[in-house]
């Protein structure tokens, strides 16, 4: 019974990752990996995706940073206020356009005096243990528990200690799907590489039910097949 459910589960999990496996990391233009420029991104992405707002606005905002060159910390001080908040507002992220400006310039200068300008250092600091790990992030300005919690779902494959990185909205959605709503359970239906896709894969079942007859549907033609 348990290796059919076991079975089932990692059906339902290829068909989640066919159709709707996709990073947000990948969707922003961002290509993980442990060095400083893609990491720093990634954690303004996890800011941007905190807020109240639609996950395609937080990642079209990202993608607008980038093309304003403000990939770095360094180039996110030297940036002007009124730089920032059009950027943010080129990526359509208006309604917190200003409070948000101000808090990606003190967070880049934050990351500048504290760590040298490396998220990795963030990660030394912690040593190891994803609690303290989780506590450092929310150091940086507009970064809460859900932002820290959205940059370990996507930094999961690349940093062994924060796997698995299955949050609450990621769990959601594993029900909605009829898979176990455990970090565990769910690590265990694929490897770590591919993990940050089946959690964004998740949040998106949350947040949207024709994720779920995307997935149903692709089962039905894989069985057909």
């Amino acid at each position: 019974m348990a290796a059919s459910a076991s079975a089932a589960g990692r059906d339902t999990v290829r068909a989640l990752l066919r159709t709707h496996g996709r990073t947000y990391a990948e969707e922003a233009g961002i290509t993980v990996a442990d060095k400083p420029q893609p990491l720093y991104r990634l954690l303004v992405l996890a800011c941007l995706l905190s807020a109240r707002i639609r996950a395609s606005v937080a990642v079209a905002t990202a993608r607008a940073l980038a093309d304003a060159g403000l990939k770095d910390p360094r180039a996110m001080v030297r940036a002007s206020w009124q730089q920032r908040v059009d950027a943010l507002g080129a990526g359509g992220y208006r309604r917190y356009d200003e409070r948000t400006a101000t808090q990606l310039g003190d967070g880049a200068q934050l990351l500048l005096d504290h760590y040298g300008g490396d998220v990795r250092r963030m990660r030394e600091k912690a040593g190891g243990d994803v609690a303290a790990l989780r506590e450092v992030l929310q150091e940086i300005p507009g970064l809460g528990p859900a932002g820290a919690d959205i940059f370990l779902r996507e930094v999961q494959g690349i940093w062994p200690e924060a796997h698995p990185a299955f949050d609450g909205k990621a769990l959601q959605g594993a029900e909605r799907l009829g898979l176990p709503a455990d970090p565990g359970e769910l690590a265990g239906l694929t490897g770590r590489a591919d993990a940050p896709r089946l959690a964004a894969a998740l949040v998106r079942a949350a947040l949207d039910k024709t994720v779920v007859e995307d997935v149903h549907g692709e089962k039905g033609e894989g069985a057909a097949g």
